[in-house]
Protein backbone atom coordinates (compact mmCIF):
# COMPACT_ATOMS: atom_id res chain seq x y z
CA UNK A 1 0.00 0.00 0.00
CA UNK A 2 1.14 3.54 -0.64
CA UNK A 3 1.51 6.58 1.54
CA UNK A 4 -0.28 6.40 4.91
CA UNK A 5 0.46 9.85 6.27
CA UNK A 6 -2.27 11.82 8.00
CA UNK A 7 -3.05 15.50 7.56
CA UNK A 8 -3.10 17.56 4.37
CA UNK A 9 -1.86 15.61 1.37
CA UNK A 10 -0.04 16.54 -1.83
CA UNK A 11 -1.94 15.23 -4.86
CA UNK A 12 -0.78 14.73 -8.43
CA UNK A 13 -3.49 14.04 -11.04
CA UNK A 14 -2.43 12.60 -14.40
CA UNK A 15 -4.47 12.45 -17.61
CA UNK A 16 -6.25 14.77 -19.99
CA UNK A 17 -9.56 15.71 -21.54
CA UNK A 18 -12.81 16.30 -19.70
CA UNK A 19 -12.05 13.65 -17.08
CA UNK A 20 -8.98 15.36 -15.66
CA UNK A 21 -10.56 18.83 -15.57
CA UNK A 22 -13.63 17.39 -13.81
CA UNK A 23 -11.44 15.81 -11.12
CA UNK A 24 -9.45 19.02 -10.65
CA UNK A 25 -12.59 21.15 -10.30
CA UNK A 26 -13.65 18.91 -7.42
CA UNK A 27 -10.25 18.72 -5.72
CA UNK A 28 -9.59 22.47 -5.82
CA UNK A 29 -12.24 23.09 -3.14
CA UNK A 30 -10.06 21.21 -0.66
CA UNK A 31 -6.83 23.13 -1.36
CA UNK A 32 -5.76 25.69 1.23
CA UNK A 33 -4.08 26.30 4.54
CA UNK A 34 -5.02 25.10 8.01
CA UNK A 35 -7.98 22.77 8.14
CA UNK A 36 -7.89 21.89 4.44
CA UNK A 37 -7.35 18.38 3.11
CA UNK A 38 -4.94 19.17 0.26
CA UNK A 39 -1.58 20.82 0.89
CA UNK A 40 -0.64 21.03 -2.80
CA UNK A 41 -2.34 20.02 -6.05
CA UNK A 42 -0.64 19.40 -9.40
CA UNK A 43 -1.90 18.18 -12.76
CA UNK A 44 0.27 16.44 -15.36
CA UNK A 45 -1.52 16.82 -18.65
CA UNK A 46 -1.43 14.95 -21.94
CA UNK A 47 -0.20 17.11 -24.84
CA UNK A 48 -1.03 14.94 -27.84
CA UNK A 49 -4.28 16.55 -29.05
CA UNK A 50 -4.34 17.32 -32.79
CA UNK A 51 -7.93 18.40 -33.38
CA UNK A 52 -9.83 21.69 -33.46
CA UNK A 53 -8.26 24.91 -32.25
CA UNK A 54 -5.42 23.06 -30.49
CA UNK A 55 -4.49 21.17 -33.64
CA UNK A 56 -4.48 24.32 -35.76
CA UNK A 57 -2.21 26.14 -33.30
CA UNK A 58 0.25 23.27 -32.92
CA UNK A 59 0.53 22.96 -36.72
CA UNK A 60 1.07 26.70 -37.20
CA UNK A 61 3.41 27.38 -34.27
CA UNK A 62 4.97 23.92 -33.70
CA UNK A 63 3.94 24.10 -30.04
CA UNK A 64 2.31 21.57 -27.72
CA UNK A 65 -1.49 21.67 -28.05
CA UNK A 66 -2.96 24.04 -25.45
CA UNK A 67 -6.54 22.72 -25.20
CA UNK A 68 -6.35 20.22 -22.32
CA UNK A 69 -3.93 22.50 -20.46
CA UNK A 70 -6.35 25.41 -20.81
CA UNK A 71 -9.27 23.31 -19.56
CA UNK A 72 -7.27 22.35 -16.48
CA UNK A 73 -6.32 25.98 -15.82
CA UNK A 74 -9.97 26.99 -15.95
CA UNK A 75 -10.93 24.06 -13.71
CA UNK A 76 -8.41 25.17 -11.07
CA UNK A 77 -9.22 28.88 -11.30
CA UNK A 78 -11.51 30.89 -9.05
CA UNK A 79 -14.94 30.49 -10.66
CA UNK A 80 -15.94 34.08 -10.01
CA UNK A 81 -13.14 35.55 -12.09
CA UNK A 82 -14.10 37.15 -15.38
CA UNK A 83 -10.78 35.87 -16.76
CA UNK A 84 -11.96 32.30 -16.23
CA UNK A 85 -14.98 32.95 -18.45
CA UNK A 86 -12.74 34.69 -20.97
CA UNK A 87 -10.39 31.68 -21.20
CA UNK A 88 -13.40 29.49 -22.06
CA UNK A 89 -14.63 31.80 -24.82
CA UNK A 90 -14.71 30.34 -28.34
CA UNK A 91 -14.92 32.61 -31.40
CA UNK A 92 -17.78 32.09 -33.85
CA UNK A 93 -18.26 33.34 -37.39
CA UNK A 94 -16.54 32.39 -40.64
CA UNK A 95 -13.18 34.18 -40.32
CA UNK A 96 -9.72 32.97 -39.38
CA UNK A 97 -10.57 33.12 -35.67
CA UNK A 98 -13.66 30.94 -36.06
CA UNK A 99 -13.49 27.90 -33.77
CA UNK A 100 -10.47 29.19 -31.88
CA UNK A 101 -10.65 29.38 -28.10
CA UNK A 102 -9.38 32.58 -26.45
CA UNK A 103 -7.44 30.63 -23.82
CA UNK A 104 -5.66 28.63 -26.53
CA UNK A 105 -4.71 31.83 -28.37
CA UNK A 106 -3.51 33.42 -25.14
CA UNK A 107 -1.27 30.44 -24.38
CA UNK A 108 0.06 30.47 -27.95
CA UNK A 109 0.86 34.19 -27.73
CA UNK A 110 2.49 33.87 -24.31
CA UNK A 111 4.55 30.92 -25.55
CA UNK A 112 5.84 33.09 -28.40
CA UNK A 113 6.64 35.98 -26.01
CA UNK A 114 8.44 33.84 -23.41
CA UNK A 115 9.86 31.27 -25.81
CA UNK A 116 8.80 28.55 -23.35
CA UNK A 117 5.44 26.76 -23.38
CA UNK A 118 5.78 25.52 -19.80
CA UNK A 119 6.54 29.06 -18.61
CA UNK A 120 3.50 30.31 -20.51
CA UNK A 121 1.37 27.75 -18.66
CA UNK A 122 2.82 28.82 -15.31
CA UNK A 123 2.23 32.52 -15.94
CA UNK A 124 -1.30 31.91 -17.23
CA UNK A 125 -2.11 29.90 -14.10
CA UNK A 126 -0.97 32.84 -11.97
CA UNK A 127 -3.20 35.19 -13.95
CA UNK A 128 -6.16 32.89 -13.34
CA UNK A 129 -5.40 32.61 -9.61
CA UNK A 130 -5.03 28.87 -10.01
CA UNK A 131 -5.34 26.68 -6.92
CA UNK A 132 -2.81 24.19 -8.28
CA UNK A 133 0.15 23.70 -10.59
CA UNK A 134 -0.23 22.47 -14.15
CA UNK A 135 2.58 20.76 -16.03
CA UNK A 136 2.57 19.46 -19.60
CA UNK A 137 3.68 15.82 -19.52
CA UNK A 138 6.42 16.87 -21.94
CA UNK A 139 7.34 20.19 -23.53
CA UNK A 140 8.23 18.40 -26.77
CA UNK A 141 5.85 18.75 -29.70
CA UNK A 142 4.82 15.08 -29.54
CA UNK A 143 2.22 13.18 -31.52
CA UNK A 144 0.75 9.78 -30.78
CA UNK A 145 0.66 6.96 -33.28
CA UNK A 146 -0.66 3.41 -33.23
CA UNK A 147 0.17 0.25 -35.10
CA UNK A 148 -3.10 -1.54 -35.87
CA UNK A 149 -3.91 -5.22 -36.12
CA UNK A 150 -3.76 -5.13 -39.93
CA UNK A 151 -0.25 -3.66 -39.84
CA UNK A 152 -1.28 -0.13 -40.82
CA UNK A 153 -0.34 2.97 -38.81
CA UNK A 154 -2.85 5.48 -37.42
CA UNK A 155 -1.29 8.84 -36.62
CA UNK A 156 -2.73 11.51 -34.37
CA UNK A 157 -5.35 11.52 -31.63
CA UNK A 158 -8.22 12.17 -34.03
CA UNK A 159 -7.45 9.10 -36.18
CA UNK A 160 -6.60 6.82 -33.26
CA UNK A 161 -9.96 7.51 -31.62
CA UNK A 162 -11.65 5.98 -34.69
CA UNK A 163 -9.65 2.74 -34.90
CA UNK A 164 -12.36 0.51 -33.48
CA UNK A 165 -10.21 -1.13 -30.84
CA UNK A 166 -7.74 -2.57 -33.34
CA UNK A 167 -4.67 -1.04 -31.66
CA UNK A 168 -1.71 -3.39 -31.26
CA UNK A 169 0.81 -0.82 -30.06
CA UNK A 170 0.53 2.83 -29.07
CA UNK A 171 3.64 5.03 -29.11
CA UNK A 172 4.81 8.64 -29.11
CA UNK A 173 6.60 10.43 -31.92
CA UNK A 174 9.35 11.17 -30.97
CA UNK A 175 9.55 8.30 -28.49
CA UNK A 176 12.50 9.75 -26.55
CA UNK A 177 10.70 12.94 -25.43
CA UNK A 178 11.71 14.13 -21.96
CA UNK A 179 9.23 14.77 -19.13
CA UNK A 180 8.79 18.19 -17.56
CA UNK A 181 11.26 18.18 -14.62
CA UNK A 182 8.77 19.88 -12.29
CA UNK A 183 6.24 17.14 -13.08
CA UNK A 184 8.74 14.49 -11.98
CA UNK A 185 9.52 16.46 -8.82
CA UNK A 186 5.79 16.70 -8.01
CA UNK A 187 5.41 12.94 -8.44
CA UNK A 188 8.35 12.25 -6.13
CA UNK A 189 6.82 14.49 -3.45
CA UNK A 190 3.20 13.32 -3.77
CA UNK A 191 1.10 11.57 -1.16
CA UNK A 192 -1.61 10.57 -3.68
CA UNK A 193 -1.23 10.04 -7.44
CA UNK A 194 -4.33 9.58 -9.59
CA UNK A 195 -4.47 8.33 -13.17
CA UNK A 196 -7.69 8.94 -15.10
CA UNK A 197 -10.49 9.32 -15.84
CA UNK A 198 -10.14 10.04 -19.54
CA UNK A 199 -9.87 8.49 -22.98
CA UNK A 200 -7.68 5.44 -22.50
CA UNK A 201 -5.48 5.68 -25.58
CA UNK A 202 -5.51 9.43 -26.12
CA UNK A 203 -5.55 10.95 -22.60
CA UNK A 204 -4.43 8.36 -20.03
CA UNK A 205 -1.67 6.44 -21.82
CA UNK A 206 0.22 9.29 -23.58
CA UNK A 207 1.59 10.88 -20.35
CA UNK A 208 2.67 7.42 -19.14
CA UNK A 209 4.61 6.88 -22.38
CA UNK A 210 6.81 9.93 -21.79
CA UNK A 211 10.35 8.78 -20.96
CA UNK A 212 10.86 8.30 -17.21
CA UNK A 213 7.26 9.11 -16.25
CA UNK A 214 6.17 5.56 -15.35
CA UNK A 215 9.39 4.89 -13.43
CA UNK A 216 8.87 8.04 -11.38
CA UNK A 217 5.30 7.05 -10.52
CA UNK A 218 6.33 3.47 -9.71
CA UNK A 219 9.13 4.64 -7.41
CA UNK A 220 6.95 7.16 -5.59
CA UNK A 221 5.72 6.20 -2.13
CA UNK A 222 2.36 7.82 -2.86
CA UNK A 223 -0.97 6.02 -2.73
CA UNK A 224 -1.76 5.31 -6.40
CA UNK A 225 -5.36 5.41 -7.60
CA UNK A 226 -6.73 4.46 -11.02
CA UNK A 227 -10.05 6.21 -11.69
CA UNK A 228 -12.09 4.20 -14.14
CA UNK A 229 -14.18 5.76 -16.87
CA UNK A 230 -17.97 5.73 -16.64
CA UNK A 231 -18.59 4.62 -20.22
CA UNK A 232 -16.78 2.85 -23.01
CA UNK A 233 -15.67 5.13 -25.84
CA UNK A 234 -17.00 4.15 -29.28
CA UNK A 235 -14.21 3.38 -31.70
CA UNK A 236 -11.57 3.31 -28.96
CA UNK A 237 -12.57 1.11 -25.99
CA UNK A 238 -15.59 -0.84 -27.25
CA UNK A 239 -16.55 -3.62 -24.83
CA UNK A 240 -13.73 -2.98 -22.34
CA UNK A 241 -14.45 -3.63 -18.66
CA UNK A 242 -12.75 -1.77 -15.81
CA UNK A 243 -10.44 -4.77 -15.44
CA UNK A 244 -9.43 -4.61 -19.09
CA UNK A 245 -8.77 -0.85 -18.88
CA UNK A 246 -6.31 -1.47 -16.06
CA UNK A 247 -4.74 -4.46 -17.80
CA UNK A 248 -4.00 -2.30 -20.85
CA UNK A 249 -2.45 0.40 -18.67
CA UNK A 250 -0.24 -2.26 -17.10
CA UNK A 251 0.81 -3.50 -20.55
CA UNK A 252 2.25 -0.07 -21.31
CA UNK A 253 3.46 0.63 -17.77
CA UNK A 254 4.39 -2.84 -16.43
CA UNK A 255 6.08 -1.55 -13.28
CA UNK A 256 3.14 0.59 -12.22
CA UNK A 257 1.12 -0.98 -9.38
CA UNK A 258 -2.04 0.76 -8.24
CA UNK A 259 -3.32 0.56 -4.68
CA UNK A 260 -6.94 1.29 -5.60
CA UNK A 261 -9.27 1.23 -8.58
CA UNK A 262 -12.19 3.65 -8.21
CA UNK A 263 -15.34 2.47 -10.04
CA UNK A 264 -18.79 4.06 -10.26
CA UNK A 265 -21.63 1.72 -9.23
CA UNK A 266 -24.69 3.87 -9.94
CA UNK A 267 -26.57 2.96 -13.13
CA UNK A 268 -27.17 5.72 -15.61
CA UNK A 269 -30.78 6.65 -16.41
CA UNK A 270 -32.81 4.83 -19.05
CA UNK A 271 -32.77 7.99 -21.16
CA UNK A 272 -28.97 8.22 -20.95
CA UNK A 273 -28.61 4.53 -21.74
CA UNK A 274 -30.78 4.95 -24.82
CA UNK A 275 -28.83 7.96 -26.08
CA UNK A 276 -25.38 6.48 -25.45
CA UNK A 277 -26.29 3.05 -26.85
CA UNK A 278 -27.15 4.74 -30.15
CA UNK A 279 -23.54 5.92 -30.29
CA UNK A 280 -22.22 2.48 -29.32
CA UNK A 281 -21.21 3.34 -25.74
CA UNK A 282 -21.83 1.06 -22.75
CA UNK A 283 -21.64 1.76 -19.05
CA UNK A 284 -18.65 0.34 -17.17
CA UNK A 285 -18.90 -1.35 -13.79
CA UNK A 286 -22.66 -1.87 -13.42
CA UNK A 287 -25.59 -3.76 -14.97
CA UNK A 288 -24.39 -7.20 -13.98
CA UNK A 289 -20.74 -6.58 -14.79
CA UNK A 290 -19.57 -5.58 -11.31
CA UNK A 291 -15.94 -6.53 -11.01
CA UNK A 292 -14.44 -8.55 -8.12
CA UNK A 293 -12.90 -6.91 -5.07
CA UNK A 294 -9.38 -6.88 -6.53
CA UNK A 295 -8.22 -5.98 -10.05
CA UNK A 296 -4.60 -6.57 -10.99
CA UNK A 297 -3.62 -6.49 -7.32
CA UNK A 298 -5.48 -3.22 -6.60
CA UNK A 299 -8.41 -2.95 -4.20
CA UNK A 300 -11.63 -1.98 -5.99
CA UNK A 301 -13.60 0.85 -4.40
CA UNK A 302 -17.19 1.22 -5.61
CA UNK A 303 -19.12 4.47 -5.10
CA UNK A 304 -21.86 6.58 -6.62
CA UNK A 305 -19.75 8.94 -8.72
CA UNK A 306 -22.38 10.07 -11.24
CA UNK A 307 -23.17 13.72 -11.81
CA UNK A 308 -26.70 14.86 -12.59
CA UNK A 309 -27.54 16.07 -16.08
CA UNK A 310 -28.04 14.72 -19.58
CA UNK A 311 -24.38 13.89 -20.18
CA UNK A 312 -22.76 11.02 -18.30
CA UNK A 313 -20.03 12.68 -16.26
CA UNK A 314 -18.30 12.20 -12.93
CA UNK A 315 -19.63 14.35 -10.10
CA UNK A 316 -16.62 16.55 -9.24
CA UNK A 317 -17.16 16.69 -5.47
CA UNK A 318 -18.14 13.04 -5.03
CA UNK A 319 -15.08 12.00 -6.99
CA UNK A 320 -12.80 14.33 -5.02
CA UNK A 321 -14.12 13.11 -1.66
CA UNK A 322 -13.60 9.48 -2.70
CA UNK A 323 -10.01 10.21 -3.68
CA UNK A 324 -9.33 12.04 -0.43
CA UNK A 325 -10.97 9.22 1.54
CA UNK A 326 -8.24 6.87 0.32
CA UNK A 327 -5.49 8.93 1.97
CA UNK A 328 -4.13 6.90 4.84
Amino acid sequence: MGNNSSGPVKIVAIGGGTGLSTLLSGLKKYVGGDGFSIAALAAIVAVSDDGGSSGRLRDEFQMPPPGDIRNCMVALSEDSLLLSKLFKYRFSGDGDLSGHNFGNLFLAALSEVTGDFAEAVRLSSEILASKGHIYPATVSNVHIAARLADGSIAQGETNISKTGGAIERLYLEPEDCDPHPDAIAAIEDAGIITVGPGSLYTSILPPLLVKGMTDAISNSKATKIFICNLMTQPGETDGLTSRRHLEIVREYAPGLNFDYVLVNNRPISERQAELYTKDGAEQIGVHGSIEPGVIEGADVVYANLLDEGELVRHHPDRLARCVLGLNG
